[in-house]
């Protein structure tokens, strides 16, 4: 209905407006003509009026172009005045039909009316009871609100007297002895769980008994004399027991660690003597300090002295150095037999007493080796000495903070109050054995061992021992380095001309130097020391000087050579068998050994090839400096040269390698030479090769006798000797 309505209106507007057109056209410009009905009163129009907008109206004009049934109409050319006449006939239509269907639904229209009025009723009645309900609930709030302050009254009550019954059950259950307390301490052994489970229930209750008495409340005078004669009751039968398992320990060929372990269930015996009774606390802490300094002393100075029996015999002395003359003691640097003695510079099997698995091991036992007529070197002694010690002070350290309850410098100080006679007494017997000691490797040794026991105490979390390892050490050091500078003074000091008739092998003295300095810089790479390197550094100066000195008493410059080539490669040999290969000393002797072995190759080649040498490094000048022309003068030389070399090299090479095998006592050291030498000679040759190449001497008939420099090669190749 709205759409028709709104065709309708349009329909109408669209129809005014062509008759409007229709009558503009019959008037004509002047407004007249036979069309017109009505005269056109445009008087009181005001065309200057800002009311008046034409755009307003095209738009309008144009919307109602843009309606379907418009567009409709105007496309099939239906006369618009009849289209709006039917228009609003139907219009009179639709709203007759409308008319008559209001009519015929008037009874439910009326009764739909009656219903809202009596949903209207129903809901004010509704309105009228929330309302009440309202109230009422208003009511039961405030109610409730009081209830709950009476529920947090009685809540707070309740607390209170909780908190009360539970303080006053406390102080009833800490006051009141019972009767199984008073049975365990009183018949039960001290050795049965009863006693102690009790002993712990009487602790307690003497402790709360104390608090309660310190504030003031009166019922702990009834109980008081029960808990004392309990106490004493247990302070004795502890005190029994405790000094029972003490004296135990003084029994002979008793193992004190049975019974120390023993007591160490009944730790908490002490605790409860030291919280009731200090005196007897102290009575058993220094009678256990008593018996246990004087076991370990005595079980340590009995060890001691039965131990260095099974030590070798024949040890070190002040002139054992290593600068000394091998005369007045010939063969003390023959391998000896194990059983009796042991190598002063020599480290062999002795570095393994710092290994891990020798380290740890268990100690020696002195009769068992006295019966097996067993020989050891000092610093086996040492370690065993030292790690029973170890063993047994962290033991006892452990012991005494755990059963006595002791830590930190309290701890520190009833350790020493055990153990301390029994280090002063090892301490002191080291610093005697040390002063006549000169075995510097043995004295090593030791300083390592002391190092990783050291590592060991600390890994164990036992500190009361670093104070020893430092005084150990503060013994041994010196030592060492006084041995050390003995030796590099008896190096410095030595004669060559009093150690007897000259030789080009290997000197004894270079030979000890070799074995010691290796021994020393194997062990110190497992901890390194740079005091240590630095005392080596000068022993190896010193020695060095001396190979110089020595080889200074040969006549000629060759057996200089040969006696340095041999020492040298002595030395680097033991050193790389032992030390790392990156040590000082391995490159140092390195370096000696290469300037002193491209030395003596020249002074090898230069008897059979002197003369081609000298040339070949004259020509080689005149031909750098641009003065080849002089060498057209040479010629009879260079034709003595080539024909004294085809006819001589092969002797002179088979020559030169006997020469170096009867020198040098190392064969590898030989071949190398050999080797060096022969390669040498073909470079030599090959640069004689180039010199005749010249254009100054390339026309000499003699180069057509010249050795093919592969042939050469190959010839060489065969007096190169295998091992």
């Amino acid at each position: 209905m709205a759409a028709a309505a709104t065709m309708a209106a349009a329909a109408r507007e669209l129809v005014l407006r062509a008759g409007a057109s229709d009558m503009e056209e019959e008037e004509g410009p002047l407004g007249g003509g036979p069309g017109l009905q009505e005269p056109l009163q445009i008087g009181e129009l005001d065309i200057t009026s800002d009311e008046f907008i034409l755009d307003e109206v095209d738009v309008h004009i144009q919307a109602n172009l843009e309606d379907e049934l418009v567009k409709e109409a105007l496309k099939t050319g239906v006369d618009l005045r009849h289209y709006s006449k039917q228009v609003e006939l139907e219009l009179q239509q639709i709203e007759q039909k409308s008319i008559r269907d209001y009519i015929q639904e008037s009874e439910n229209i009326a009764s739909l009316h009656n219903q809202i009025t009596a949903c209207d009723a129903v809901l004010e009645r509704m309105e009228q009871m929330l309302g009440a309900f309202q109230s009422d609930l208003s009511s039961i709030s405030s109610e409730i609100r009081t209830l709950q302050e009476q529920s947090g009254a009685m809540n707070i009550r309740l607390r209170n007297r909780q908190a009360v019954r539970g303080k006053l059950g406390e102080l009833v259950d800490g006051l009141v002895v019972p009767s199984a307390l008073v049975t365990a301490i009183l018949e039960a052994p001290v050795t049965e769980p009863r006693f102690l489970e009790q002993l712990q229930e009487l602790d307690a209750k003497a402790a709360a008994v104390r608090e309660q008495e310190a504030r003031g409340t009166a019922a702990c005078a009834d109980v008081r004399g029960v808990l004392d004669r309990l106490r004493v009751k247990a302070v004795t039968k502890i005190r029994e027991f405790i000094l029972q398992k003490i004296y135990s320990f003084r029994k002979p060929m008793t193992n004190y660690q049975i019974p120390q372990t023993a007591l160490l269930k009944y730790r908490f015996f002490y605790q409860f003597l030291l919280g009731n009774e200090r005196a007897t606390a102290k009575e058993i802490r220094d009678e256990y300090v008593e018996t246990l300094s004087k076991i370990y002393l005595s079980y340590y100075r009995s060890y001691l002295g039965r131990l260095m029996k099974v030590q070798y015999e024949e040890v070190a002395e002040k002139d054992d150095l290593m600068g000394v003359e091998d005369t007045a003691k010939k063969g003390f640097f023959s391998k000896p037999s194990l059983r009796s003695r042991n190598t002063i510079f020599t480290l062999g099997t002795r570095g393994s007493v710092i290994s891990p698995a020798e380290l740890e091991a268990p100690i020696l036992v002195p009769h068992t080796a006295q019966r097996g007529e067993q020989r050891y070197p000092f610093e086996a002694l040492f370690r065993s000495q030292h790690y029973a010690l170890l063993d047994n002070s962290c033991r006892e350290y452990l012991f005494i903070c755990e059963f006595f309850v002791v830590s930190g410098p309290a701890a520190h100080d009833l350790f020493h109050a055990v153990m301390g006679r029994t280090l002063s007494m090892t301490q002191k017997h080291l610093e005697s054995y040390l002063v006549d000691c000169y075995d510097a490797i043995a004295v090593f040794l030791c300083i390592h061992i002391v190092l990783r026991f050291r590592n060991i105490t600390a890994k164990r979390d036992v500190p009361a021992l670093d104070r020893y390892w430092e005084q150990v050490l503060a013994l041994l050091w010196p030592r060492f380095e006084l041995i050390l500078e003995m030796n590099v003074q008896s190096v410095r000091s030595t004669d060559p001309q009093r150690l007897g008739g000259l030789d080009t092998r290997p000197h004894y003295i270079t030979r000890r130097y070799a074995e010691f300095s290796s021994a020393l810089v194997s062990i110190n790479q497992t901890i390194p020391n740079e005091r240590t390197m630095q005392l080596l550094g000068q022993l190896q100066v010193e020695v060095e000087n001396f190979v110089l000195r020595v080889a200074a008493e040969f006549s000629s410059r060759k057996e200089q050579l040969v006696f340095l080539i041999n020492n040298y490669d002595m030395m680097l040999g033991v050193l790389m068998e032992r030390a790392a290969d990156d040590s000082k000393e391995v490159e140092s002797f390195q370096q000696l050994l290469n300037a002193r072995t491209q030395e003596f190759i020249e002074e090898l080649l230069s008897p059979p090839f002197g003369g081609l040498v000298a040339f070949v490094k004259e020509a080689e000048a005149l031909i750098e400096r641009g003065q080849a022309d002089r060498l057209r003068g040479e010629e009879a030389r260079v034709t003595q040269l080539i024909r004294g070399f085809g006819s001589s090299w092969k002797s002179s090479v088979e020559s030169l390698s006997q020469d170096v095998m009867r020198s040098f006592t190392n064969f590898r050291n030989g071949t190398s030479i050999i080797q060096g030498a022969l390669t040498q000679l073909i470079q030599l040759y090959h640069r004689f090769h180039r010199v005749l190449s010249q254009p100054q001497l390339r026309a000499l008939p003699a180069r057509a006798e010249l050795i093919n420099i592969h042939h050469l090669m190959v010839e060489l190749k065969k007096h190169k000797p295998n091992f």
